[in-house]
């Protein structure tokens, strides 16, 4: 199902999910290039912008959360970029839908500047999309912190788990971002033409996206190296853990090596010295204790507990 906005010369059309209905009525009335009809039939395209003289048709991807799993996934946006029209196809892309049904329902209250031509409309919902995905950047950003406070709690099990989950969002956020870095550079470096007549005009608001989406590049950087150092520090107390466990069990082993071999001894079924003594049982019992007190206390003083 196509919708659309009405801007007076300008018109937004949003469809999510696309049917071959919908495809086939942008193949007649705008007369696109097949292959990019092609594009839209598929999913899991990489970043790209396929440059016309009559509309630039750009591939995008932006990172969506998913409560469930609370892992990011990628969610690919494709947008028709014309001189009187913006068209935008998602499937399932939630920030997108929500951005074209606040501005459907509040046509009055939109800025004079997205009116201006479909560069601004462009610009616009790129910036939205952006400060969407800003905001999960930071609940990533807030999540590595938790683990950081809670590295030295006895939770190993969640705190692996959170640190798995956290790499994963950074590697995803990763394969997000890296590839579209060039593209943006494209809108900054005049590579790409806008169709506003002025083409200055729109110069320092695509500096604005591409430094947007620098900075988020670099606050992606920044938390995969907090995630690997937090990874290791982890992997360090935990090894740390395993080595003090089979001290303490290598330890008990040697106190109670000495004392078993006695008593293997003593307990064999043959004549040994002094078995018929009396006193035997409890000098023996008694050698037994000294030997652990002095050999707790010799352990101590070489600093071995």
């Amino acid at each position: 199902m196509i919708e659309t906005i009405d801007f007076g010369s300008l018109r937004w059309h949003h469809i999510v999910n696309p049917t071959e209905e919908d495809l086939e009525f942008l193949e007649d009335n705008f007369h696109f290039h097949p292959l990019d009809i092609e594009d839209c039939r598929s999913t899991n395209q990489r970043p790209k912008i396929d440059i016309y003289d009559e509309y630039n048709f750009l591939i995008l991807h932006f990172p969506g959360f998913d409560k469930r799993d609370k892992i990011l996934k990628p969610k690919e946006v494709k947008i028709f970029w014309g001189q009187d029209y913006i068209i935008s196809i998602a499937r399932s892309f939630g920030a997108l839908k929500s951005f074209f049904e606040l501005t459907e329902k509040n046509p009055d209250e939109v800025d004079e500047f997205i009116k201006s031509g479909s560069d601004a409309l462009l610009y616009t919902i790129l910036n939205r999309l952006m400060v969407d995905s800003y905001s999960l950047l930071l609940r990533i950003g807030a999540e590595i912190e938790l683990i950081n406070r809670d590295l030295f709690s006895k939770k190993a099990v969640q705190t692996i788990e959170r640190i798995s989950i956290a790499r994963r969002n950074i590697i995803q956020l990763n394969t997000i971002f890296k590839p579209q870095l060039r593209l943006f550079h494209k809108f900054e470096s005049g590579d790409i033409k806008g169709f506003t007549e002025n083409g200055d005009f729109m110069e320092d608001y695509w500096g604005n996206i591409l430094d947007y989406y620098q900075k988020m590049w670099d606050m992606v950087e920044d938390n995969a190296e907090l995630i690997e150092g937090l990874s290791k520090t982890f992997d360090s107390l935990q090894t740390n853990k395993t080595n003090e466990i089979m001290r303490i069990m290598t330890f008990i082993s040697t106190l109670f090596l000495p004392l078993t071999f006695i008593t293997g001894l003593y307990g064999m079924n043959v004549y040994l010295p002094l078995t018929e003594q009396n006193w035997l049982f409890f000098g023996i019992l008694g050698f037994m204790l000294v030997f652990v007190g002095g050999f707790i206390f010799f352990s101590k003083r070489r600093h071995w507990l």
